[in-house]
């Protein structure tokens, strides 16, 4: 079977794959690139979520891009204005051309004596194939045909009707309905006051409460800014702005837990009153332990005050005919049930990856720069911040990924392969989170440790310098020369082997 050849290629046509690919046509202009998307569509998450209220998590300042900058009136958005911005972003910068829908990553497979990659993908029952001197994967963290669903005794014996909002149905109307969103998730969070104007009731039942936090979906200071600067300058002063506020919060956070505590729970106390405060929004961890939930406008705590929704903190029994039954013994009744309950979680598309043969387990793994994996050669991946917006990371990896690939040129190099070598490391799990999303797939995950570069680092800053201005010769990364029929006359450094 014929293959296609480029120098790279990208994985997934969403947030992070299209911004790699204006990276690429910035700094790599003369290497050829494609981008195998899965669906038939780009935007990634913000075209495959349509549940009622989809929005961001973070401000739009810092999960747009740099380049590109942000001028919708809401700083938190909605997500068809996301999924129109991701594609406006293609499409100005010739990204759009470059994509292949349908074509579903299997497996990658790395030949050192040639030093290249094989994609091979499936493209409606047909199975294709790339080779590539490089791969970079931009396909996140979580599987697209299907969410998590924990075992719920009785979940068959539920007359009404179940939906999870990773494949919400069109045809689905909840106009004075009863509804039950199991979760306390950003999602469950959204879908609570979204639903609540229509449904009859919306009801949040959760296990345990999460940090909340508000912020107005409108920023008056970005709004000032662009009336007396340039698009460009006045995104980036407030992006910059956004960036700090951020980074400060969390620091805070982690520092001073009890005081961070008491302020986050103050401010939802001004909403709803101290008694709902302390039965359903008094989490049992430390701010920043898991990510905090964004409540724009105070709309949740709005629908709640006016008794349009309510919370439920408990566990459930089992699923009933007309709902579901708590441990408690209360019941609660409902017409619609939306399962909130979170990402089924994945590294690198849920393709299987080989080296000479030998098939990659992520999970033995360690993590370069929280970029690339150990042993594993001219392969990067993009995995954002877990305690800011996702983009910020991905832009830095991808400009990271371009310097190397033009450094390999310059020198004539064939591969770059992060080496651990005999180096006694101290294991700490590659992402420094108590949620459950991440415990579930703890497995799968590659493992970081206490020291660079395999130190999955929550700092834009020092990512920054790192990713953006360090050396790309640091004495981790192992190189080969390129053939000779490839190589440049230009003298190889002493470190290529």
């Amino acid at each position: 079977m014929s293959a296609e050849v480029f120098d790279v290629v990208v994985v997934g046509a969403g947030l992070s794959g299209v911004g790699a690919s204006v990276h690429l046509g910035k700094h790599c202009p003369d290497k050829s690139y494609v981008i195998l998307e899965a669906r038939e569509a780009i935007g990634g998450t913000w075209d495959l979520f349509r549940y009622p209220g989809i929005r961001s998590d973070s401000d739009m300042y810092t999960l747009g891009y740099a380049f590109k900058p942000w001028t919708e009136q809401k700083a938190i958005a909605d997500g068809p204005s996301i999924r129109a911005y991701v594609n406006d972003t293609a499409r100005d910068y010739g990204i759009d051309k470059h994509i292949r829908f349908k074509q579903s990553v299997r497996r990658i497979s790395w030949d050192s004596h040639a030093a290249r990659w094989t994609v091979e993908v499936e493209h409606e029952g047909v199975l294709k194939r790339y080779e590539t001197k490089f791969v970079l994967m931009c396909a996140g963290y979580y599987r697209y045909d299907h969410g998590y669903l924990p075992d719920f005794p009785g979940y068959e014996r539920f007359k009404g009707r179940v939906v999870h909002p990773q494949h919400w149905p069109e045809d689905l109307d909840y106009a004075n309905k009863r509804v039950i969103v199991i979760g306390s998730g950003a999602t469950a969070v959204t879908l609570v006051p979204s639903m609540a104007d229509k449904a009859a009731h919306v009801t949040m039942l959760q296990r345990s409460p999460t940090y909340m936090i508000s912020m107005p979906a409108v920023d008056k200071l970005a709004h000032g800014l662009r009336r007396i600067l340039p698009a460009q300058a006045a995104y980036d002063v407030i992006r910059f702005l956004r960036i700090t506020m951020q980074q400060l919060f969390f620091r805070l956070a982690r520092a001073r837990p009890k005081r961070t505590r008491e302020r986050l729970l103050g401010l939802v106390e001004d909403q709803i009153g101290p008694d709902a405060v302390r039965k359903h929004f008094t989490p049992r961890y430390n701010p920043w332990e898991e990510r905090l939930c964004l409540v724009p406008d105070n709309d949740m705590f709005a629908a709640i005050k006016e008794g349009k929704a309510s919370v439920v903190t408990d566990q459930i029994e089992s699923f009933t005919e007309k709902g579901v039954k708590l441990k408690s013994g209360q019941e609660l009744e409902a017409d619609i049930i939306v399962t909130a309950t979170g990402l089924a979680l994945q590294m690198l598309g849920g393709a299987e990856v080989f080296v000479d043969g030998k098939k990659v387990e992520t999970g033995q793994s360690y993590a370069y720069k929280g970029a690339m994996l150990s042993d594993v050669p001219n392969l990067a991946f993009v995995f954002g911040y877990t305690n800011a917006s996702w983009t910020l990371r991905a832009d830095l990896i991808s400009e990271y990924v371009c310097r190397l690939i033009n450094y390999m040129d310059e020198y004539g190099l064939a591969s770059a392969t992060p080496r651990v070598g005999a180096r006694r490391l101290e294991e700490r799990p590659f992402v420094d989170f108590s949620s459950g999303y991440f415990k579930r797939v703890a497995h799968l995950l590659p493992k970081q440790t206490t020291t660079a570069p395999w130190k999955q680092n929550q700092s834009y800053l020092h990512d920054l310098m790192d990713l953006r201005f360090g050396a790309v010769e640091d004495g981790v990364l192992e190189f080969k020369r390129a053939a000779p029929a490839q190589a440049d006359r230009t003298p190889a450094p002493a470190f290529a082997k």
